[in-house]
């Protein structure tokens, strides 16, 4: 007597005699010619359309991803989907600082290297995901990671290879940015403890079609490893960052560099200027004349013995640069911009920082609403270039600076302009003093009022104004340089509008600018302030301009 085999109604309906006589029937041969041409076609993209992504292929991404496999089926994925300008300013700016930092720990030529590489899109693409992975289930109680404990991380990375397949069939371009501080990206999308994140993925549909990897083709490495992850926004119900300013919309970014893609020159010829260029032609107020802006003012910090000029200088300098003879005001001039000079304290005896605020509300507030009334007024004039006259006043950068980073004080006293050993001591103990009594702070304006000075305030300010109208700011020194990290910090969209004209000697200078995540133009070593730095920058920033304008271009057909 023969029965008939119980075939499930759920589940494989396959018996193991029909198994073992085609082992291969499972194969799905119509589609494996498409599968391996995905496959040899994944790129990792950094060139973005703004155009919007459907919905339905969003959904399908992401579907995808949630398909991958997971260790004891745990599912320990969780995609953040993140489509909102302040975060995506905010991770942009995260992303720039830690580039910078990754190249400042490398031999010079592999820097050199890895800055001229392109290595993320998070302002253009039209989406990004942050793939995180939820670790609080103990490993134990999990089948499979009681053996390895990490599985669950490399389930997510499974996903990710999900997801970039199907965009990739779809036509979408999607690009893995590890450029972060974990902890960092952690707090920005409010993710509580135990869920780790795996990096950003920027989605949208691509700007370039590689025929082979980015850093393969750029002689970088031969090939990448492939991993990835994804949620909505941010973790649970935080709020979005509070920025009232927007950087460019992405349809100007993108816009920018298309006009400067079919420039008769091989891309990226002008190194950090084209970068420089590509952001800056992106925003609306860029061209005309252009204005150096010069705050000055005096600080009682100089009591202290912190310099080896007599305060009276500051006046001095600040008539002189009225008369246009100062050294801000002529190297102004040689770039075609006019000067502006603002008195923000000159004669005044405010607080000395160790005892004292430098500057209580009420005044703070002033001159920074001052600061911003200039800004929005010159901003349609062209760049905007910052310098600063105040004897003493390195030593109240290098002090708000400190704060800013949560650095000590020997990493940020510089010997500004003459000073000997025992001035640099000196200034030493100033900071320290100021840190003592200030403590710490998380809001970047109360750390301006009480460390820093009137011109700071003022300039601070004018880089808000410009940034809220939509032109470009060209800084200085370390002293221009914490104006801008301050405004940065309160109104992260700020730092698309930033260009940093030079990097100084001051010690401090050069880990602000990684903060800022821009790279100098120029690295003369000047001591001068008064914004001659940024003169001589904005000047080659103008001509930079004038070079695109005029140079053919190709056509396509």
């Amino acid at each position: 007597m023969s029965y008939r085999r119980p075939v499930p109604t759920i589940g494989d309906p396959t018996s193991a005699a029909e198994r073992a006589q085609a082992p291969d029937a499972w194969a799905l041969r119509d589609d494996l010619a498409s599968l391996e041409r995905v496959v040899g076609a994944r790129r990792d993209i950094r060139r973005y359309r703004p155009d919007p992504v459907p919905d339905g292929v969003l959904t399908a991404v992401l579907t995808a991803g949630h398909r991958g496999p997971s260790v004891g089926h745990s599912q320990p994925w969780r995609f953040l989907v993140v489509t909102e300008a302040q975060t995506r300013d905010t991770a942009a700016l995260m992303a720039d600082r830690c580039r910078l930092r990754q190249a400042a720990g490398m031999a010079e030529e592999s820097a050199r290297g890895l800055l001229d590489l392109r290595l993320e899109g998070i302002r253009e693409a039209p989406v990004g995901v942050v793939v995180a992975c939820d670790r609080r289930t103990p490993a134990a109680g999990v089948l499979g990671r009681a053996t390895f404990p990490d599985a669950d991380l490399w389930s997510c990375a499974a996903a990710i290879e999900n997801m970039w397949l199907t965009a990739r069939a779809h036509g979408l371009g999607l690009g893995w940015v590890t450029l972060f501080e974990p902890a960092e990206l952690k707090q920005l999308l409010g993710l509580p403890d135990g869920v780790e994140t795996l990096g950003w993925l920027c989605l949208g549909w691509p700007d370039e079609r590689p025929p082979e990897p980015g850093l393969e083709r750029a002689g970088w490495s031969r090939r990448l490893p492939l991993e990835q992850v994804v949620m909505r926004e941010r973790w649970a119900e935080r709020d979005a960052p509070v920025s009232h300013l927007r950087a460019p919309d992405q349809g100007d970014v993108v816009g920018a560099r298309d006009r400067s893609d079919d420039l008769l020159t091989v891309p990226g010829s002008l190194g950090v200027l084209d970068a420089v260029l590509d952001r800056v032609t992106a925003l609306p107020a860029v061209d005309g004349r252009g204005t150096l802006v010069v705050a000055a003012a005096d600080h009682a910090v100089t009591a202290y013995g912190v310099t080896a000029f007599d305060p009276s200088v500051t006046a001095d300098v600040a008539r002189a640069t009225r008369e246009g003879t100062s050294m801000g005001a002529v190297a102004a001039a040689a770039a075609g911009l006019e000067v502006e000079l603002i008195d923000a304290g000159i004669g005044c005896s405010r607080g000395d920082l160790v005892t004292t605020d430098a500057l209580d509300e009420t005044t703070y507030a002033a001159l920074l609403a001052l600061g911003q009334q200039c800004g929005r007024a010159l901003a349609e004039a062209g760049p905007v270039a910052l310098g600063e006259v105040g004897v003493g006043n390195t030593t109240v950068a290098a002090a708000v600076a400190a704060a800013l980073l949560v650095l000590p004080p020997d990493d940020v006293v510089g010997r500004g302009s003459s000073a000997d050993t025992a001035m640099v001591e000196r200034k030493r103990d100033v900071v320290t003093r100021a840190l003592a009594r200030v403590g710490a702070t998380a809001d970047p304006h109360e750390v301006l009022r009480r460390l820093g000075g009137g011109e700071l305030a003022v300039l601070t300010g004018v880089v808000l104004g410009v940034a809220e109208a939509g032109g470009v700011v060209v800084l200085d020194g370390l002293a221009t340089s914490v104006c801008a990290l301050v405004a940065v910090r309160a109104e992260p969209a700020v730092a698309a509008h930033l260009v940093a004209g030079q990097r100084s000697r001051e010690k401090a200078h050069a880990a602000v600018l990684r903060e800022l995540g821009l790279e100098p133009l120029l690295d003369l070593r000047i001591r001068a302030g008064e914004g001659v730095g940024a003169a001589l920058a904005t000047g080659l920033v103008k001509d930079a301009l004038a070079l695109r304008r005029g140079v053919a271009r190709t056509s396509t057909v």
